[in-house]
């Protein structure tokens, strides 16, 4: 009989590189004792996990689930009363595009006690990465966040919204609606809007490609972009910082 408390972690692996995890994070991760965790994350980090813990994959890969999230809800709720503490570990913060307020409202319904580590969003850090600055003084003012994709599978109405302002627009899963993107720009005359695209930001073999709503879709042909993969768009993709690598630094020091 399990005399553990059942409770939820939902804790956010950060954007990719596993350094980018909070201690927080990593000491969530070292207590659990079931992990079910996402594709965008970065295994490695499952090596802090207990020898004893149970890990279980509940991803997507190349457009197959492993379980729907109606399945994954379920299967929180059953290893916490079977063997205590689940973490739910997401890539980037999981409360953004990460459905992690989602399950924990329905564990709640079964009584969980209930946990949240934020991660660092994948929307600020790729592009950081990149020496892409989501505001700049004289470039952008604000910025948004959007997932290209609505629930329904249309594209979201907020693209020709942002699309309108002058604001700095990172899109998330939107590779596969980059023409219905470019179409919306088009409409507002905005063919010569600077675009940056990053595949596996922050990770060893990151893909970038840079040009303009005009160009893009032939400058992703060439570069061979995909998904998982962040849109930059605006000016601030003009003022790239130019960045030395980390590693570098920490190897020399």
């Amino acid at each position: 009989m399990n005399l553990k408390t059942p409770k939820l972690t939902v804790v956010g692996a950060g954007p990719g590189d596993e350094d980018l995890i909070t201690l927080k994070a990593i000491k969530a991760i070292e207590a659990a004792d079931v992990i079910l965790y996402d594709a965008l994350i970065n295994e490695s980090l499952l090596k802090y996990a207990s020898e004893n813990a149970e890990l279980i994959f509940v991803g997507k890969r190349k457009g197959c689930y492993a379980f729907q999230q109606e399945q994954i809800n379920e299967l929180i709720v059953t290893k916490a009363k079977e063997k205590g503490h689940v973490v739910r570990l997401k890539g980037g913060d999981p409360f953004i595009f990460g459905r992690g307020a989602e399950e924990i409202d329905y564990v709640r319904g079964f009584g969980l006690e209930t946990y949240v580590v934020p991660g660092i969003s994948s929307a600020l850090a790729v592009p950081a990465y990149q020496g892409i600055p989501l505001t700049k003084r004289g470039a952008s003012e604000s910025f948004w966040v959007v997932t290209a994709t609505t629930k329904d599978h249309a594209l979201s109405k907020d693209v020709e919204l942002a699309a309108k302002s002058t604001a700095t627009i990172v899109i998330l899963m939107g590779m596969h609606k980059l023409s219905e993107i470019v179409k919306v720009f088009y409409a507002e005359n905005k063919r010569n809007t600077p675009v940056a695209i990053i595949q596996n930001g922050t990770r060893e073999h990151e893909n970038v490609g840079i040009g303009t709503i005009r160009d893009i879709q032939q400058i992703v042909k060439e570069k061979q972009l995909a998904a998982p993969a962040i849109i930059v768009i605006g000016d601030v993709v003009k003022e790239r910082a130019v960045l030395d690598s980390i590693k570098k630094e920490v190897a020399r020091g």
